[in-house]
């Protein structure tokens, strides 16, 4: 067993205990309160002395491409985008993730202890993202919801890539069309399979549509590329005419058109906004967005997008979308449990409570501000990172 002792610990599940203490137990959080008694101080592993310091639970990187498009390898590392058929939603992301790659290391020592991986946006659709854990060597061993998320992309990056091709999607149009074309088959293929099951008939199944089902009986999110605010109301419009939960991923635009994301329902997770406006669709880009989404009542996250920014500077982003109306509250939230919600993974990650997995990040400040580092961070129980300049006591 863990005890972290006299930190101010942010559970982010509306209580906050200064100073506080936890106890970690077989991986989970067993106590937390204002003081814990350990009845047999031999049961205890460690004592970390938290004063002065920030307890959390684990950042959470809602999207991103880490293991896919690896740090430092160039056309050998990067699996990020099949860029032959525009259409690719049996693709797995879990297939292409590099638990070596150096940036899991440097998410660590963010304080970051998980993340939503998947393919690019080059394709309409490109496949299932996966959610695992910052901390193994085997990707299998990491995973926490697969499929997570099927990502599917509006606007510059399928439209581009495919003229240049020339074969289609060449429009915003196109694009449109051939995504309702491919879930118009793919509800044919449930509907066909559902009957066959019903009546007992023999039914052959099909690869490229089995991975559509999560996402027909809404067990999991699809996930939309969208910069532009045409582009978010196209991938809004596609969702409910296909009744699909979904969330709006970059949705750079989205302060432009807040009210009628409002009504959608859906959730937006807003990022890389700590990158140059080096496109077109994403002129408008400022770290306004999410605070301007919340406050006309939009569930949001932030994201790094990783490598597009690099994903330490995750707390960085959440602290600039905070100071630029956000506020700090939702700062945190943004890359916890609201993050963590919206992957629908909040069962288990997000806040510090009682039975939840004991990831958590000690920071010696505010996380979101510049000058903060982490100390330690603890997946699973299990202390994976610890500064030097911080004792064990």
């Amino acid at each position: 067993m863990i005890l972290i002792k006299n930190g101010k610990i942010m559970t982010m599940a509306g209580t906050t205990y200064d100073p506080g203490s936890l106890l970690i137990k077989d991986g989970k959080i067993a106590k937390i309160g204002t003081t814990i008694e350990i009845r047999d101080q031999h049961e205890i592993s460690e004592v970390i002395d938290a004063t002065g310091c920030w307890v959390m639970p684990g950042l959470i990187e809602s999207h991103c491409h880490i293991g896919i498009t690896e740090e430092k390898k160039g056309f050998e590392g990067d699996d990020c985008n099949e860029m032959k058929d525009p259409v690719t939603p049996y693709i797995r992301g879990l297939d292409a993730i590099n638990p070596m790659d150096s940036a899991f290391h440097n998410a660590i020592s963010a304080g970051i202890t998980s993340m939503m991986v998947g393919p690019g946006s080059s394709n309409i659709v490109g496949g299932q993202f996966v959610f695992i854990k910052a901390n193994g060597r085997s990707v299998d061993d990491m995973v926490v919801l697969q499929p997570a998320a099927m990502k599917v992309g509006l606007g510059e990056n399928p439209k581009s890539t495919y003229s240049e091709l020339g074969i289609k999607p060449s429009t915003r149009m196109t694009i449109a069309a051939l995504l309702r074309k491919e879930l118009f088959n793919a509800k044919l293929y449930q509907k066909n399979k559902e009957k066959a099951e019903e009546s007992g008939e023999e039914f052959e199944e099909d690869f490229k549509m089995e991975c559509w089902l999560p996402v027909l009986r809404k067990e999991i999110p699809i996930k939309a590329h969208v910069h532009r605010a045409d582009d978010i109301m196209t991938a809004i419009r596609i969702a409910k005419e296909y009744d699909l939960n979904m969330t709006l991923d970059h949705c750079t635009e989205g302060h432009l058109i807040a009210k009628e994301i409002q009504a959608s329902g859906f959730p937006a997770i807003v990022g890389p906004t700590l990158s140059s406006r080096n496109k077109i669709e994403i002129q408008y880009m400022d770290f306004k967005t999410a605070g301007i989404l919340h406050n006309n009542g939009v569930k949001v996250a932030i994201c790094t997008d990783h490598p597009v920014s690099r994903i330490q500077y995750l707390p960085v982003c959440a602290g600039l979308a905070a100071k630029e109306g956000l506020g700090i509250e939702e700062g945190l939230k943004a890359i916890t449990i609201n993050a963590a919600e919206i992957c629908n993974v909040a069962d288990r990650i997000g806040s510090l409570e009682v039975g939840k997995d004991a990831d958590i990040a000690i920071f010696n400040g505010n996380p979101m501000d510049i000058f903060t580092v982490a100390l330690f961070t603890i997946i699973n129980g299990e202390i994976i990172y610890r500064s030097d300049n911080h004792s064990i006591k």
